[in-house]
């Protein structure tokens, strides 16, 4: 070839080959061999060959194969891919240094192999930072630790923040379809993902004003301010422009004071690592209906993870279930308030009536639930009056649910019909059971 090869080393005048030895140049070395010079100076091994493969560099260099064009031209796939002998290598290194075209094809074949490597995420594990997290506290506990009930809500606003963080200024705004359940019916509101993190802000507002926070709709009047629908659509009437990422800081200062009182009040009450410490019971209203602190931080978890799934549809981002202990908790609020809302149903006359009533604390009629899979378990729901106890002996049907599908039936974003894996016994007692599951959702 007239110039020199792709594979020709500009430095050669300088720098020894690879290939040398303390005893001497290698073949082709010299002013006798047809490889002197800068211009067609025999190319060194891919690195592939030594790193990939782990064989180490021959002591001496051995004298190159004779072989013909036609089987020198068949050995570069292999070549390229380190899975010559040693002396083929040396036989199609140095037809490189002399043949244009073999020179070229060996570099196509090259970057080629480069591309075979499988893929690499660049996208963190969602379970670093608990198991960073987790290393630190083992070696140095902390000295105020967050509540065992506000562990989950503390994860679930995390995972939410690292998601926030990867997407872009542009899809802020891609729209989102809040879905939740009216009675019977399955209803929608349209907003985008800064707008869901407003409705997000605004709920938590809820627990921040119940801890003696400030609420972030102050100013707004008292009726705007009492439930969780009042609430959101307060907050979106008053922007006088979409909300953007700048929501985020809020958001997440929000957040972060919920969690850092809860855990200095559950600490200044003197029962830290207890189930049953005081400041888990303090109320919390929702307008319509009031929970327990304890109870509204798991409710605040489930919202967070229902509404990044929305988020993360929305920008077509992969996003994972909780951990199986929280989620767990959470399916435990939602079997726990089924009772009740089979009793809101039942007086708005969308469920079946009650077939036999008993005091408050005797066992009565029971529908068995199970939930499949992480996190899963099962409840034994009481069928005619949320004040008595579900029991094995007056069990009448059984359902059977994924964790997850349970969790969406609960948010309002699968129907009934659709989260039913398996049901046995009594068909009004199951109906009835799965609707008031719906109706646990809200905006």
């Amino acid at each position: 070839m007239s110039g020199p090869s792709p594979f020709s080393n500009p430095d050669d005048s300088e720098e020894p080959d690879i290939f040398e030895t303390a005893a001497g140049a290698g073949p082709g070395a010299g002013t006798g061999g047809t490889n002197a010079g800068g211009a067609n100076a025999r190319i060194p091994t891919p690195r592939s060959s030594v790193e990939d493969t782990g064989r180490p560099l021959p002591d001496h260099v051995p004298e190159p194969l004779v072989l013909d064009h036609r089987v020198l031209k068949s050995l570069l796939g292999a070549w390229a891919l380190a899975a010559c002998s040693a002396e083929e290598s040396f036989a199609v290194e140095d037809h490189l240094g002399d043949c244009g075209p073999c020179a070229e094809e060996a570099l196509r074949l090259r970057d080629a192999v480069s591309l075979l490597h499988a893929e690499e995420s660049l996208d963190l594990d969602p379970l670093l930072r608990a198991r960073v997290l987790e290393g630190c506290l083992t070696r140095r506990p902390p000295r105020i630790p967050v509540p065992d009930w506000a562990v989950a809500y503390d994860a679930e606003a995390a995972r939410l923040d690292a998601l926030l963080q990867d997407i872009g200024d542009s899809e802020w705004h891609a729209p989102v379809r809040l879905r939740w359940y009216e009675g019977d019916d399955r209803v929608s509101r349209k907003t985008t993902v800064a707008g869901v993190l407003t409705h997000l802000m605004s709920v938590d507002g809820l627990v921040a004003v119940a801890l003696g926070l400030d609420d972030p709709l102050f100013g707004m009047a008292p009726e705007d301010r009492r439930t969780p629908e009042s609430r959101t659509e307060s907050f979106w009437r008053a922007s006088h422009f979409p909300p953007t990422r700048a929501v985020r800081g809020p958001w997440r200062d929000q957040s972060h004071a919920v969690i850092r009182t809860v855990s200095f009040a559950a600490d200044a009450s003197g029962s830290a690592g207890r189930k049953d410490r005081p400041s888990g019971q303090l109320p919390v209203s929702y307008g319509d209906f009031t929970l327990p602190l304890r109870d509204a931080m798991l409710d605040r978890a489930f919202e967070c993870w229902v509404h990044a799934e929305d988020i993360a549809e929305a920008v077509d981002y992969p996003y994972e279930a909780p951990s199986p202990r929280h989620l767990n908790r959470m399916i435990d609020l939602a079997a726990r308030l089924l009772p009740g809302s089979l009793a809101g149903r039942r007086r708005a006359g969308l469920a079946a009536p009650a077939r036999g009533l008993v005091a408050a604390g005797a066992p009565g009629r029971t529908l068995r639930l199970e939930v499949e899979g992480a996190g899963g378990g099962q409840w034994l729901i009481a069928l005619d009056s949320p004040g008595a106890v579900g029991s094995a002996a007056h069990e009448v049907a059984h359902v059977a649910l994924d964790g997850a599908e349970f969790c969406r039936l609960a948010a309002g974003h699968v129907t009934p019909e659709e989260a039913a894996a398996g049901q046995d016994g009594d068909r009004e007692a199951i109906h009835d059971v799965l609707y008031a599951t719906a109706a646990l959702s809200r905006m």
